[in-house]
Formats: C-alpha cells, sequence, structure tokens
C-alpha cells in the first residue's frame, strides 16, 4: 500500500532534505514511482554518490526498519531468505518428540529477505547486487515478482503487501536485464558543484555559510576529472568536511595533509589528490 509520506515527488524531496538527503527531481520521481506501483527502486551509479545511504533515509523517514542484505560473490538464497537452526533440530529429536516435525516456523533461522517480508513495514536494501552471481539475479526474480516465497520441506510463505525494496549496483557488471525490466530505474551521478556545496552544508553545518564548503566541492570537481584509481564520491566530500572540522581547519590546503585519508583510498592517488588540494605543494 502507498505510503502517504511518499504521495508526490515534491513531498518525497521535502521528506528525504529532512533527513539532510537533497534528492533532485528524478529521484525524488523514481521514489515515489516505486512506492505508488509496488515495485522495486533500482539505483545504479559510482560509490559514493548515495545511493545506500537513500536506502536508510527512506526507512527513517518513514520510521520503519532498514534491513539489509550485502550482496557478494558467491551468495545463495540460504544467506538472503532462511537457513534450518540444526542445533535446536538435533534437540528437539533427542527429545524424542519424533510425533511432530523439525521441519516447522520455530526452527527457520530468518535471513534478511524473509525478515523483510515478515516485518512490515520495513525497507529492504539489496547492496550491490552487480557482486551477485547470475543464478542470485534468478532466485530475486522469483522472489520480486511473487506475492510469496518459497522454503523447500516448509512449504510457501505468503504476504500482501511487499517491504519497499532498494536494489544498489556500482556498474561492476551488467545487471540482466529481466531483473533491471522488474524495477523503477535510476542513475545517481554525482551532484554539480553548487549542488555539493549544499549537500555538505545541510550534512556538516559547521562548515554552512563558510567558503570551505565551495572549496571542498571545487576540489572533488577537478578530482572526478582525474584518472583516479577510486574517484571521491559525495561520502568522501561529507567526510573530509567532518575532518577538516575536527582538526579545527578553515581551508582546504589546511586540511589536505592530515585529513587525506578520508579522499584518498589508494596510495596511488595520494600525490595527485594532494596537487589538487595544495596547489604548488611539492
Amino acid at each position: 500500500m502507498p505510503n502517504t509520506l511518499l504521495s508526490d515527488p515534491q513531498r518525497v524531496e521535502n521528506v528525504l532534505a529532512a533527513q539532510n538527503y537533497l534528492a533532485e527531481r528524478g529521484l525524488a520521481a523514481a521514489v515515489f514511482l516505486a512506492d505508488r506501483l509496488g515495485m522495486p527502486l533500482f539505483l545504479e551509479g559510482e560509490p559514493g554518490v548515495g545511493k545506500t545511504m537513500l536506502a536508510k533515509k527512506v526507512s527513517e523517514a518513514l520510521g520503519v526498519d532498514l534491513i539489509r542484505l550485502q550482496c557478494y560473490a558467491g551468495i545463495d538464497r540460504s544467506q538472503a531468505l532462511y537457513e534450518w537452526d540444526f542445533a535446536r533440530q538435533l534437540l528437539h529429536m533427542r527429545a524424542g518428540d519424533g510425533g511432530t516435525s523439525i521441519y516447522r516456523r520455530e526452527f527457520l533461522l530468518a535471513r534478511p529477505i524473509l525478515r523483510a517480508v515478515e516485518q512490515q513495514p520495513s525497507v529492504l536494501l539489496i547492496d550491490e547486487i552487480d557482486r551477485a552471481d547470475d543464478e542470485f539475479e534468478a532466485f530475486l526474480l522469483e522472489v520480486l515478482e511473487g506475492k510469496q516465497v518459497s522454503i523447500p520441506d516448509y512449504g510457501e510463505i505468503e504476504f500482501a503487501d511487499p517491504p519497499f525494496v532498494v536494489l544498489t549496483s556500482n556498474g561492476t557488471r551488467e545487471v540482466h536485464g529481466a531483473l533491471k525490466r522488474r524495477c523503477v530505474y535510476h542513475w545517481i551521478d554525482h551532484p554539480d558543484q553548487q549542488r555539493e556545496a549544499e549537500i555538505i552544508s545541510v550534512n556538516v553545518p559547521e562548515v554552512a555559510n563558510t567558503p570551505l564548503a565551495e572549496q571542498i566541492a571545487a576540489a572533488m570537481a577537478t578530482l572526478r576529472g582525474l584518472p583516479l584509481v577510486r574517484p571521491p564520491g559525495v561520502a568522501e566530500s561529507i567526510g573530509f568536511a567532518r575532518a577538516a572540522v575536527a582538526l579545527g581547519r578553515h581551508t582546504v590546503a589546511e586540511a589536505a595533509d592530515e585529513a587525506l585519508g578520508v579522499l584518498v583510498k589508494h596510495h596511488e592517488d595520494q600525490d595527485t589528490v594532494r596537487q589538487v588540494l595544495k596547489p604548488g605543494a611539492a
């Protein structure tokens, strides 16, 4: 059932802004449509642009739990949906109660998808789906298409309303079109310089109405145009601003050396980033 807090794109923008997440209109419209149409929201974009954070902020805005499934190579349905509590099953059998089945709900350990289905309302985040393999995508298709999940030896668990589902991808591989077609798709790009300064100011109030937010946003725009191993995302922009405040620094150049580790996650990028933050530095 659509949520009244997400009743139109403008309302979505306002609700997310109240959680310090500044969403552009296209993203707000995608959130609205996913909720209104009962479809998963598929977010794709470079690391650090706010895909995972959006799911977190939607859950906070709605006042519901965020249930996260982190994908990785080799993940299967048992990590995503359920596992049997073999220890309790064994104790049950040793107790000699052979007249009852060991495949009952009390012996099921709910993993993220089952938890989200049973715990309504909720937001289910399926993070970095591009790290999983084809077989797991096929399993997700089965779950996302229907109103039930099937568990061998137990049966089917039906649900009337699906959770609000957010899938994210960093684009490390192409996710199958069959999965994307069942979702509302939106690409999240890095914000322009002015918008990034606003995002920094909202999340780090100490730098609001100071030149530092604009300086950081300008530096990030330059860095993203360079061939770095990992260009900084918005998360790193905010982190750098917080680091500068913690260090008591008032300019990017002043904070550059001490806060370099907030921006640089690869040794090969250090000198290039330092040159941008401190022009003329050796």
